[in-house]
């Protein structure tokens, strides 16, 4: 089946012009961190982001729910040295999942990144970031913990969390380009 231009894989990526992208996502309350309902949000994210090849992190209201959530995906073990691997998560390579996360301290050193999103199909930018961001987050037990990163896990932690705040990439990016994906034979 071929897909119209800025569709996931699977449908179910909310793209730039949906509302919900510009809202400031609710806090996931205490006791409901292990409930089946967020469970259940968090493996449609995990679903959503494995389908697409190029994406390394999603937030909720990016599949249309505002929940402060947003997960990291395993995948950022074979492109980024800056994982914390004293995390349970990152000891087995999982997912890393951050529930009601805040940026708790930023380097004052900045970085210019070329970024791109999955709600915002085909655009790329540049967009100054912290070098270096320490987040304070609850995981899927709902334990409290605090995770550093720096270069690409920094900026992951700075555009998934300014997803939960209504505020998109684009916001922030300079030199913005379009760059559609190569077409395939099987396209």
């Amino acid at each position: 089946m071929k897909r119209a231009k800025g569709e996931s894989k699977i449908g179910a990526i909310v793209q730039k012009d949906s509302p919900i992208l510009r809202e400031v996502a609710k806090e996931v309350q205490l006791e409901e961190i292990t409930s089946r309902k967020v469970e259940t949000i968090i493996r449609r994210m995990q679903k959503a982001l494995s389908a697409e090849d190029d994406g390394i992190a999603i937030a909720a209201p990016q599949i249309g729910e505002s929940l402060r959530i947003f997960v990291v995906s395993n995948k950022v073990y074979d492109i980024s040295e800056e994982v914390d691997e004293k995390l349970p998560s990152a000891k087995q390579k999982n997912d890393l999942i951050f529930i009601n996360p805040q940026i708790i301290k930023t380097s004052k050193e900045r970085m210019v990144m070329e970024e791109g999103c999955l709600s915002v199909r085909w655009l790329y930018g540049q967009v100054q970031r912290a070098k270096k961001v320490l987040v304070k987050a609850y995981g899927p037990d709902a334990k409290p913990f605090t995770f550093g990163g720096s270069g690409l896990m920094a900026q992951i932690f700075q555009h998934e969390i300014d997803h939960l705040n209504g505020v998109l990439f684009i916001d922030k990016a300079r030199g913005l380009k379009e760059i559609p994906p190569e077409k395939t034979s099987r396209e």
